[in-house]
Parts: structure tokens; C-alpha cells; sequence
């Protein structure tokens, strides 16, 4: 009976050492998916709507490499362009909704959830794109930022603005050459009064139609950037290239505030430091795009018109000043500009 009891209680010991060694062994295991969990690689999508050789894509594609080496391969971005995840309307909803992780977009498809984004479809609000760019990289930009989180959106920056000007079957040296002119604008407010105070007549069309429209004398012309207007084969159709500069169109890197929250501190940094790196490369590309467009323009014969803007800003005032008193706040946004403008 005594050897039958010391046979028990050895037997009973060495169950209750193995169960703590299988207890041990579980937390080990436990630990060691902890640590694959904390660097489980982290796929994003980021959509826009230009073509591959754009300042959008360029930046992008350096934003995705950026990310990737900072993270050391545990943030992934891949880059959708040429509206391959919708326009851009459609993909500021996913990314608000968060059943999109991130968008480079115009300013102006902002405009119907932020309404004081408004203010930068007011004509002559800048005189160049350096001018544009910098107070956007300040204070300015800073504001209109702060402005998104709100609405489930995180502003990374603003890329390069892009300088809009007039394609035409015609020259236009004054306003008066603007008078009765048919031409394709954004329908964004700005865009259409603008053009209607120097006496053109914004018409409608979809962009995709704006080449057979202009070929078939449907239309007069339409407004775009150097580089837009060469990648879109405008040259094609087009005799002239007149820079009448009425509107700087600002673009942003924007990313979901549900996926960026849902990220740590450190990958967050991550993120915000190849934001700033890639957009900086974006705007330094978007200045050569522009004038290597304007070279090619003149060697496919396109004239490369450039009037005397300063009736053409005095042409816009009154449109200027209707367009302030839409805005929230409108008179005070806009001299906050103008301030930071002469700084």
C-alpha cells in the first residue's frame, strides 16, 4: 500500500510537471505569433485618375517605395492610376467610408464636402505656380488640412498645383477674343463664372469628349495644363496654347482616417515622412513635365500664346468678388492667401 501511494504521488508530479511545461511551451508559441502579428505586412491600395507618366503617379510610385524600405517591407502600397479604382469623386467616398485606403484627387471634387475648399476655384487667386505651391507647403496648406480630418479623411499634403490654361482653334491675345468662345471647364462654380465673366461660354462635356468635340468644331477649346494637354494628345486638334492662367488647381495625397488610425505610432510616422519626401519629388517633376510639354507643344506646331493678363484679371473681379461672398467665410480665407502670398 505505501509503494502504491509513493507510485501516485510520483505519477501525479510528473503530470502536473508536464502540464507547466506544455503550459510553458503554449506561451512561447503564443509570444511568437504576437511577434508575427506586430510585423504583418500591411497592404494599401492608392487610386488616382492621371496616366502613368504623370506628377500623380510619379509621386505615388516614390511614396510606395519610400514606405516600403522605411517599413522594411511591412507596409505595402500598391498604385492604381488612370481612374482604375474610379473617379475621383467615387474614390474620396471609399476612402472616407475607409473602403478605400488612399487617393491623390484635385481640390476641387472636395468642394461639395468642404465647402471652403471653394476658394481655390476663385480665377487669378495665385500669379505662379511657385507662388501656389509654397503658400500651400505653409500655414495656408496647414489650415485646409486640418480641415479633413473631420470628415474621415487624413490630409498627407498638397502635391504640385497645376497651372490651367486655354487650348484653342484660335489664338486669344485680349478678352474681347474670349467673347462668345465655347469652351470645356471643370463644372466646379469658379471654373464657369470665371470664364463667363470674360464673355466665354462654358459648355458641358464630358473630358473624354472634349477631343472629337474640339476636332469637330463642337467646341472652341478647353482648359488643361501643359502636360495634360500633350498626354491627352490635344496637340492633335489644337493650333494654340494660350496662357491665360486663370486658375492653379491644387492636389492632395489623401489617406483614410479609419486606416490610419488603425496603424501604430511608429508606422504612422512612417507614412508621414514618405508623404513629405514623395510629394516633394512630385512637385520638382511636375516643373520639368511642364516645360518639357510646353517644348513639345512647339515642336508638334501648336503656337504658344501669351497675352497681357492683367485685363483678363480685371475681367474677373466682379466674378471674383460673387464668388467670396458663396464661400464660408470667403473674404477672410482669400486675404489669408493674399497675405501669405507677399511673405
Amino acid at each position: 500500500m505505501k509503494m502504491y501511494k509513493k507510485l501516485c504521488s510520483i505519477l501525479i508530479g510528473s503530470v502536473l510537471m508536464l502540464g507547466t511545461v506544455l503550459t510553458g511551451c503554449s506561451n512561447i508559441t503564443n509570444g511568437a505569433e504576437s511577434g508575427k502579428n506586430s510585423t504583418k505586412v500591411v497592404n494599401f491600395k492608392l487610386g488616382h485618375t492621371l496616366a502613368p507618366d504623370s506628377h500623380y503617379n510619379v509621386m505615388a510610385k516614390e511614396f510606395a517605395k519610400l514606405v516600403e524600405k522605411k517599413s522594411k517591407g511591412t507596409i505595402k502600397i500598391t498604385v492604381f492610376p488612370q481612374s482604375q479604382l474610379g473617379g475621383e469623386v467615387k474614390m474620396i467616398q471609399g476612402v472616407r467610408s475607409g473602403s478605400m485606403d488612399m487617393v491623390v484627387t484635385a481640390q476641387a471634387p472636395l468642394e461639395n464636402t468642404i465647402k471652403e475648399y471653394s476658394i481655390f476655384d476663385v480665377p487669378y487667386l495665385f500669379d505662379s505656380i511657385d507662388q501656389a505651391n509654397k503658400v500651400l507647403a505653409g500655414e495656408v496648406g496647414k489650415k485646409y488640412l486640418d480641415m479633413l480630418p473631420q470628415h474621415g479623411l487624413v490630409g498627407l499634403g498638397f502635391l504640385s498645383v497645376a497651372e490651367r490654361n486655354v487650348f484653342s482653334s484660335k489664338p486669344i491675345h485680349k478678352v474681347t477674343d474670349m467673347h462668345k468662345f465655347k469652351v470645356r471647364v471643370m463644372q466646379a462654380p469658379g471654373y464657369v463664372k470665371a470664364y463667363e465673366s470674360l464673355g466665354a461660354q462654358p459648355t458641358p462635356m464630358a473630358y473624354s469628349e472634349v477631343y472629337l468635340s474640339l476636332q469637330q468644331g463642337v467646341v472652341d477649346g478647353g482648359d488643361t495644363s501643359p502636360d495634360q494637354f500633350v498626354m491627352d494628345k490635344f496637340v492633335e486638334v489644337s493650333k494654340y496654347y494660350n496662357k491665360t492662367k486663370v486658375h492653379y488647381l491644387p492636389a492632395l495625397l489623401i489617406m483614410s482616417k479609419k486606416k490610419m488610425d488603425a496603424l501604430t505610432p511608429e508606422q504612422q510616422k512612417i507614412i508621414k515622412e514618405s508623404s513629405k519626401e514623395a510629394l516633394q519629388v512630385g512637385i520638382d517633376y511636375y516643373k520639368k513635365a511642364y516645360d518639357e510639354a510646353i517644348k513639345t507643344s512647339k515642336q508638334k506646331g501648336v503656337k504658344i500664346i501669351e497675352p497681357d493678363l492683367s485685363e483678363f484679371k480685371k475681367a474677373t473681379e466682379k466674378a471674383q468678388n460673387d464668388l467670396l461672398n458663396e464661400i464660408p467665410n470667403g473674404k477672410k480665407l482669400f486675404d489669408e492667401i493674399q497675405s501669405a502670398k507677399s511673405k
